[in-house]
């Protein structure tokens, strides 16, 4: 299984997502979009994850030059019938790319999250990591999977899965985003920065047990609906 991860930030990586999908005999493949250049060709690809980003998917002033490509990329994977799982930016130029709407949420939300889910066999209530100032409204063809007071956390549309929150992060990836201006949206979002780092670094066990979970929820739902939304 060819798996091929997009990123947007040199600092960040796949986590526990990527090993849970490695643990399943998958083969990743990292791309670094825009700084490493387009997009890769989706011949060959069995699933695509798509990480988080620091900025907004309507910001057209700052990510015009290259969020519309990877939109109509994202486009092509679900034409072609390749399953993605979209993870906080990732889900929202998912959203995007399906026909759904991004905009700012009602406040930012960030730290460790329980959320409400509509579907415990897809997505667990969690605790998951929040690290996001947007929120997604959901395609009209897809199945909301799960909530907070925010908004929407997570869907199901065709093969595809999309989730607000980070599965993917360990101590080390939210020290790094800490350290890049991340812990002044935490403070201002009433949360202290050493001890979301500390926190983060104690939930490693049941957070990477959660991811892998996921991912195996992911990969049902591409089982279950190989089929294009076009």
């Amino acid at each position: 299984m060819r798996v091929l991860v997009i990123k947007h930030h040199e600092i960040d990586d796949a986590g526990f997502i990527g090993a849970a999908f490695e643990a399943r005999g998958a083969v990743l493949e990292i791309h670094l979009f825009p700084d490493a250049g387009p997009l890769p060709p989706l011949d060959g690809i069995d699933h695509i994850v798509v990480l988080g980003a620091a900025w907004s998917v309507y910001d057209t002033a700052t990510i015009g030059h290259w969020i519309g490509d990877e939109i109509e990329w994202l486009k092509a994977a679900d034409a072609a019938g390749i399953p993605v799982l979209g993870i906080c930016f990732g889900a929202q130029a998912l959203t995007a790319a399906l026909g759904g709407r991004v905009e700012p949420a009602p406040r930012p939300e960030i730290g460790w999250t329980t959320i409400g889910t509509l579907d415990p066999d897809l997505v667990e209530a969690g605790p998951w990591l929040e690290f996001h100032s947007d929120q997604f409204i959901i395609p009209p063809q897809a199945r909301l999977l799960a909530a907070s007071d925010v908004g929407a956390q997570a869907f199901a549309a065709g093969v595809h899965l999309a989730v607000q929150f980070h599965p993917e992060v360990d101590g080390a990836q939210v020290r790094r985003w800490l350290a890049s201006g991340g812990a002044e949206e935490a403070e201002l979002s009433g949360q202290d920065p050493a001890e979301l780092a500390a926190i983060t670094e104690a939930m490693e066990p049941e957070a990477a047990v959660r991811a892998d979970r996921l991912v195996a929820h992911a990969l049902r739902i591409a089982g279950d609906r190989q089929v294009s939304l076009k």
